[in-house]
């Protein structure tokens, strides 16, 4: 029966990677063992089989060639659709690295400065307060030592959070309700000015909606909508022709449901292509959360930063620029986790035996609330990343089996 089981899902993956028409390189050929790799789909099966996941996939590719990208389950359960390679996955916080990268584009253009205050450019920021203690009703507040910076938007040093903490400025955040991006983007930009900063700017690193202002700034340094300058200047010359903020009718019977785990429901409907928001283009393009791509896009988006900046002879950045994107550039004492410090746009490994797993230093990552994953090791010349669609973040530990899986089957 085992036996069988094993023969039905190869036969499910070969059919997949015939319908896709996409061609695999052999393993071998950069130094990857396939048998070690065919041993990573049944282990990503049994979150399928187990009903913890509706379906995911999964994707490898070492020295610009594709060795491993296979599927499993359901993109929808319910209509029976199944994941394929062409799927289209909301990748939320995935978008930042892109965002960061079309802040460095205008930085090599000399049409902003990293250490310019973002009121330059967002004048609404130009009286915002720092939160020193105090309740949401009668706040203590203070002048910063220094104004918000571009550089404190890309680090996350900015004192912008998220609202999901227990303190009176996160409460104001859920007041004002800073998370609908529903607003214009001038009024969400007056909204987020009147609450005060969580922490003096460029002191702490403390995560929230700093990749959101800098996506209206790109609109602002730039003279078009935040959304038009990622087609034009990304997406467009890279060939990322499903990434986007929102999902056309024509590509909506390749777009995933999301799921939801709950207390009485391990799969719930969390979001479907018919009713989702993502039917069409949002008021305010998120910069910190709001695109949709298949595995194939972002993989180009991944290997023009391992690149260096290019990818088959277009040129994104120079050189030097992501490299410089690719260091820690947190204060002192600063990590966003165990091991790992802060690029524009990447958390940056900085030391694999504090992470306590098995990694390369130098590595960049960074992930989407849906659970959708990626890493980018240049020394090793490998990208890899696992995709699903189920909220709560980080509910299962498939990112890290994988990992490891991806990592163990280099053989050069």
């Amino acid at each position: 029966m085992k036996l069988q089981r094993v023969f039905i899902l190869l036969v499910i993956l070969v059919f997949n990677g015939f319908i896709s028409g996409q061609e695999l390189a052999s393993p071998e050929s950069v130094g990857m063992s396939s048998e070690r790799l065919a041993k990573i789909a049944p282990v990503m099966q049994e979150y399928v089989d187990d009903g913890k996941l509706a379906g995911l996939a999964t994707f490898i590719a070492r020295k610009g060639q594709v060795v491993h990208h296979e599927t499993y389950g359901m993109a929808d359960i319910a209509a029976k659709k199944p994941i394929t390679r062409e799927t289209i996955f909301r990748i939320y916080s995935m978008t930042k690295p892109v965002t960061a990268v079309a802040a460095m584009m205008l930085y090599e253009e000399g049409k902003l400065s990293l250490k310019d205050p973002v009121s330059k450019y967002i004048p609404a920021f130009k009286n915002t307060k720092v939160f020193v203690g105090g309740t949401m009703a009668n706040p203590q507040l203070e002048a910063p030592r220094q104004e918000m910076r571009i550089i404190d938007l890309l680090l996350h040093t900015s004192g912008l959070i998220y609202g999901w903490g227990n303190s009176a400025v996160d409460s104001l955040y859920r007041e004002k309700k800073i998370l609908r991006w529903d607003d214009s983007p001038e009024e969400k930009m007056s909204k987020l000015a009147e609450i005060p900063l969580r922490h003096q700017p460029g002191t702490k690193y403390q995560y929230g909606v700093s990749t959101d202002v800098l996506g209206y700034l790109i609109q602002v340094v730039s003279g078009m909508p935040f959304d038009q300058f990622l087609q034009e200047r990304i997406f467009q010359p890279l060939k990322m022709n499903d990434t986007g903020f929102h999902v056309p009718a024509e590509k909506l019977d390749r777009f995933a449901t999301r799921y939801q785990l709950t207390k009485d429901n391990p799969l719930a409907i969390g979001d479907r292509p018919e009713d989702s928001r993502y039917r069409k283009p949002p008021s305010m393009p998120s910069g910190g959360g709001g695109l949709v791509s298949t595995m194939a896009d972002y993989f180009r988006f991944a290997q023009m930063i391992l690149n260096k900046g290019e990818l088959d002879g277009v040129h994104i950045l120079g050189r030097k620029t992501v490299e410089y994107m690719l260091m820690d550039h947190l204060p002192d004492g600063e990590q966003i986790g165990p091991g790992f410090g802060m690029g524009f746009g990447f958390g940056i490994l900085t030391d694999p035996v504090e992470y306590g797993r098995m990694s390369t230093s130098g590595s960049a990552r960074w992930s989407g609330a849906a659970n959708t994953f990626f890493w980018i090791d240049p020394q090793e010349e490998l990208i890899f990343m696992v995709w699903t669609q189920l909220f709560p973040y980080g509910v299962y530990d498939i990112r890290h089996k994988f990992k490891i899986m991806a990592q163990a089957a280099i053989i050069d």
